[in-house]
């Protein structure tokens, strides 16, 4: 069994892959800012620890590096699993400064905040694993989804060069990249177009549009415990391949045309697809 510190654990993907974990007889650490949550989890399991942790904050990850230190008595997490991120969503031109440093505090600068409190133990005892939970985004970019695609493409990059570099050190770097998933996440991204809707004229029409195929693409999203799934197998898997898609067939699809084709191809193919064309 191994000791697991999962952020974003307090909803979705985190939340469920947490439970799934402690339910396999894994020592599970959950990280997130929702106390109350937390102290739901502590109570439900013996073997999940709460971990009250910010991201986004030096101070707040510190703090939490020395809690699991003295929780571990100065050994090396097994695992470690970047998931805490949310969707920032609207047209490029609108969004705003602070929206779009706040998107990346979470998505990138918390998941490398984290990665280097934890790393150096995994790399001097010369095992471990960090599985980075990215998405589709990372590689297939929707119209207004240029901050939150945008981060994802980091992940995938810092993820990959990561992986080069600890490969030697014995610690394996994993990505898990989730399509479309029925969680509060979608909810939160359609608000965002809607409002972004409702104050601009340029864009009305398309973001109109746009909302309605997010509708229906988060309506027929994998359940969240589905992608959990697939972290715990990036978990227990002893040979973890580089990259998990979850759930496979059209993702996978998505991915394979973007990188095949002509971007004049790809680009007609998701204005279809969105029914963008119609604009």
């Amino acid at each position: 069994m191994s000791t697991i510190l999962i952020t974003g654990a307090t909803a979705g993907i985190g939340k469920s892959a947490a439970i799934l974990l402690a339910n396999k007889g894994h020592t599970v650490i959950a990280a997130g800012r929702n106390r109350q949550v937390l102290e739901a989890l502590d109570r439900q399991f013996s073997n999940i620890h709460p971990l009250e942790m910010d991201v986004t904050s030096a101070d707040s990850v510190q703090r939490a590096t020395a809690a699991v230190a003295s929780l571990l008595k100065g050994a090396a997490l097994d695992i470690l699993i970047n998931n805490a991120g949310y969707g920032c969503a609207g047209p490029l031109e609108q969004v705003s400064d602070a929206d779009l440093e706040a998107q990346y505090q979470t998505n990138v600068f918390g998941l490398v905040r984290v990665t280097r409190a934890f790393l150096p133990a995994m790399r001097e005892r010369g095992r471990g694993r960090i599985i980075n939970v990215s998405s589709v985004a990372g590689h297939v970019t929707m119209p207004f989804f240029a901050p939150y695609a945008s981060t994802k493409h980091a992940v995938e990059s810092i993820s990959d060069a990561l992986r080069l570099e600890l490969q030697p050190h014995g610690v394996h770097v994993v990505l898990v990249e989730p399509g479309a998933v029925k969680t509060g996440f979608g909810e939160h991204e359609r608000q965002q177009l809607q409002r972004h809707a409702d104050d601009s004229g340029a864009y009305r029409d398309q973001l109109e549009i746009f909302i309605r195929f997010h509708r229906r693409l988060h309506a027929g999203g994998a359940d969240p415990v589905t992608v959990a799934g697939t972290v715990v197998k990036a978990c227990e898997a002893a040979q973890p391949r580089p990259r998990y898609v979850t759930p496979r067939g059209r993702n996978n699809v998505f991915i394979v045309l973007k990188k095949c084709l002509p971007t004049a191809i790809s680009d007609w193919i998701l204005r279809r697809v969105t029914g963008l064309d119609r604009v």
